[in-house]
């Protein structure tokens, strides 16, 4: 009888602490962050996912990539409801996209449903003082743009206080106007292509950063995510990048809904270290 306790209680003391339950999500779809006589229907929408019934949670507004001419909010909808199953709500915003626009059109949606998401969250539960930026490949660039480059915040009235973290997920940094890929969307004009890109603005007092990369990526991406948190370290901002084994562009993103996987596990304790 004593050695069953004795064993009992040894089991008691190694086994690993219970996960704590998943939380019920709550969705809000295609919220208008824009809503005047130009506003795009489709576009100037967002998306919330919320702990059901939670207050004061962290937010992780993340940016969609494709290229700046595809892709809709829908495509972070399986990480998102992970993220808000563990307690961070996640506002997914669309935003207008090539040939219809040029830069500087995506990133001034993109601050301004930032600066909405500031002003409203809170009607969702969410706490406007713990919103963490984020974006995969071209949403990535959108994202480090908006930490970096504080114009188009202070057009909306924010400024880099507002944002307390930034997750880039296989991100572009860089932006070389002589490729006609990235002057199809960011013009001719060298000053502002070169203006446009988030390590032409690394210094001191940036958000801390995240910057994830594929083991497979595309070309380029993994040394830009480097140069640009090098850039950041020298200046003195917080900034790590981070290589993830087994994965592509697009599985580097689409893996983060399942709860075990790295890259969602290192994401979800940055943004709950960065809202402390």
């Amino acid at each position: 009888m004593r050695l069953a306790l004795a064993s009992l209680f040894l089991f008691a003391a190694v086994a690993p602490a219970a996960e704590p339950a998943k939380q019920e999500v709550e969705l809000t779809k295609d919220v208008a962050y824009r809503t005047d006589k130009g506003a795009d229907k489709t576009r100037h929408k967002l998306d919330i996912y919320v702990p059901k019934g939670k207050k004061d949670f962290p937010v992780l507004f993340f940016v969609h990539g494709g290229a700046w001419k595809l892709g809709t909010k829908e495509t972070f909808s399986g990480p998102a409801k992970q993220f808000a199953e563990h307690g961070i709500g996640v506002v997914c915003p669309n935003y207008r996209l090539s040939p219809d626009v040029k830069h500087p059109a995506h990133i001034e949606d993109v601050a301004k449903a930032f600066a909405w998401t500031l002003d409203n969250v809170g009607k969702y539960g969410g706490d406007a003082k713990k919103v963490v930026v984020g974006g995969h490949s071209a949403g990535g660039h959108l994202a480090a743009l908006l930490a970096t480059n504080e114009d188009y915040l202070k057009a909306e009235k924010r400024s880099l206080a507002d944002v307390r973290g930034v997750v880039g997920v296989s991100g572009v940094y860089l932006i070389d106007g002589r490729l006609k890929m990235f002057a199809d969307i960011f013009g001719d004009d060298e000053k502002v292509v070169k203006t446009s890109s988030p390590i032409e603005h690394v210094g001191a007092g940036k958000p801390p950063m995240l910057l994830a990369f594929a083991e497979k990526d595309f070309l380029g991406l993994p040394g830009m995510a480097d140069a640009f948190a090098k850039g950041l370290t020298k200046a003195k901002s917080e900034a790590t990048a981070k290589e993830f084994k087994g994965r592509d562009h697009i599985t580097i993103m689409t893996d983060m809904k399942k709860a075990d996987d790295p890259l969602f596990v290192e994401a979800k304790e940055f943004v709950l270290k960065v809202t402390k």
